[in-house]
């Protein structure tokens, strides 16, 4: 298993590299000049040669590829257009709140998608079975943005019952330490921000979770029906052991193997597709920032975010490849 591990960690390393080839090519061959968009269609001559003199744009590709990785091994990823801010200090500032959300998201999706999926295979072919698959399909083919708008009119504007926008209210005032706000709200004990959080975070969430929650429970509902066929879980009913406990004990155990990598997966998705979902509901977080990049045209911005968005997402997939050897050990041998 070891081995495995190590071979998987290995295997990174060329991927990476083949993520900042293709970012860096993409915004390469980009028509327009990036000096002129860093600094303005205003800019004298001289500070637009300064700047590509920085970026290193006068030199061959293969010299400013090479220069672009020594910036990213520094974790130098320029400055932002209208705000003169280190992308790195923006990304590490904004970062934690589309972590918030997706973890959130994520444990509404799981917990949901893997009851509805167990009970749909214990009750194969019933109306539950059937609504259920329905209500995943629909949830799949649901357009984000627009599920966002309706939950906003449903529980802001019709019922009242929870926040538009935003990540915490106004009036709420709460000491940021981690600035994960659940979490510094449990850590000053500050209960009122903690409740206020928790509400903004629900639409939001919601609204993220409708496809993971349709994949997770479609995946747990095909893994356990395969499952509760194989001949151990009939040896266990001709024991006369109750269906709650071969369910629980026995099958889910096994089931739930290749749900784990369908929720690491979509973890990773939700991490870096949040963009829609952040924009709707003003949520201060990295796809939001980007967003706002891509309509100011901001280069470094949309070349650092997406650089650190798709070198997180395949960290999420080496990480649920190793948890996968571990819940299966067969997995190394193979």
């Amino acid at each position: 298993m070891i081995g495995f591990i190590i071979r998987r960690i290995l295997v990174v390393i060329p991927t990476l590299l083949g993520v900042s080839i293709i970012i860096f090519l993409m915004l390469a061959i980009t028509p327009g000049d990036p000096a002129e968009l860093l600094l303005g269609e205003r800019a004298t001559q001289e500070s637009l040669e300064a700047m590509r003199e920085y970026l290193g744009l006068q030199k061959p590709l293969y010299v400013q590829y090479w220069l672009f990785l020594k910036r990213v091994a520094k974790f130098d990823l320029g400055e932002t257009i209208w705000t003169r801010q280190k992308v790195s200090k923006e990304i590490m500032e904004r970062f934690p709140a589309t972590i918030e959300l997706a973890v959130f998201a994520m444990m509404i999706s799981s917990l949901l998608g893997i009851i509805l999926g167990m009970i749909s295979a214990t009750r194969q072919y019933s109306w539950f079975d059937y609504l259920s698959m329905i209500g995943s399909l629909t949830g799949v083919s649901m357009p984000v943005f627009w599920l966002g708008l309706v939950l906003m009119l449903i529980f802001s504007l019709t019922l009242g019952w929870l926040p538009m926008s935003g990540r915490i209210g106004v009036d709420t005032e709460l000491e940021v330490i981690t600035n994960f706000y659940v979490i510094d709200a449990i850590l000053t004990q500050n209960w009122a921000a903690l409740k206020d959080a928790l509400m903004h975070l629900m639409l939001p969430a919601m609204a993220l979770s409708t496809i993971p929650l349709a994949i997770v429970a479609r995946m747990t509902r095909s893994s356990m029906l395969e499952v509760l066929r194989q001949d151990y879980i009939k040896t266990a009913k001709a024991k006369g052991l109750s269906e709650t406990k071969i369910v629980l004990k026995h099958a889910l155990r096994n089931g739930l193997i290749p749900v784990v990598t369908v929720v690491g997966l979509q973890f990773g998705i939700l991490l870096g597709g949040a963009i829609l979902t952040e924009t709707v509901f003003a949520w201060p977080g990295v796809g939001k920032w980007l967003y706002e990049g891509v309509v100011k045209r901001d280069y470094m911005v949309i070349q650092g975010g997406t650089l650190v968005v798709a070198s997180i997402f395949v960290i999420v997939n080496l990480i649920v490849d190793i948890l996968y050897s571990i819940i299966n050990p067969r997995i190394s041998v193979k």
